[in-house]
């Protein structure tokens, strides 16, 4: 892995959150994927092993880089199993409180400079930061659907989002071989 690679956690275990802890992992980040579901994180993560060999099978991918890849996802169980994260990406349920919700509480567990980012594609991230101890850390990195193929990623900045924090997702999101562009919320 990549020793600059800050390590990730990614919040929603489903096609979304899959395929951006796929894409993560894949760029050599450590990555902590939860979803409140029991199970589904974990569950996940065998999908992608399947998904990922049926590559090496035609020859799309070598068997190390897939190896390197799924070894660098683990399933928690538990949010307040993570440590070290400096980026966190939720792509849990297209609703506001549930969003809120989660940010407050992993506000609490996280270190204060942490990068927080939202997968949203439809709720204000200004509405989603309200609330929040630091809500300039709070950005929009908003993938498309499947993640691993679409290159497109918006980088939202809501009312309070510092520009450094949208400057250094924008990297990262060109980092994993994306192609950002900058969007107001």
């Amino acid at each position: 892995a990549d020793a600059n690679a800050v390590p990730v956690l990614v919040v929603g275990a489903g096609i979304m959150g899959a395929g951006i802890a796929q894409v993560a992992a894949a760029a050599g980040h450590r990555v902590m994927l939860f979803d409140s579901r029991d199970g589904a994180a974990a569950s996940a993560r065998d999908k992608l092993a399947a998904t990922l060999d049926g590559l090496v099978a035609k020859g799309k991918l070598s068997a190390d880089a897939v190896e390197a890849t799924l070894a660098r996802i683990e399933p928690i169980a538990a949010l307040e199993e993570v440590s070290g994260i400096g980026l966190v990406v939720e792509a849990i349920v297209e609703n506001l409180e549930a969003k809120r919700a989660l940010f407050q509480q992993l506000e609490s567990l996280l270190s204060a400079d942490c990068v927080l980012a939202t997968n949203t594609s439809s709720i204000s991230v200004t509405a989603i930061a309200n609330g929040l101890q630091h809500p300039g850390r709070l950005v929009g990195m908003h993938f498309f659907n499947p993640v691993p193929l679409m290159k497109l990623v918006e980088v939202v900045s809501g009312l309070h989002t510092d520009a450094a924090v949208a400057a250094a997702i924008f990297e990262l999101g060109r980092a994993w071989g994306k192609t950002p562009v900058h969007a107001r919320s």
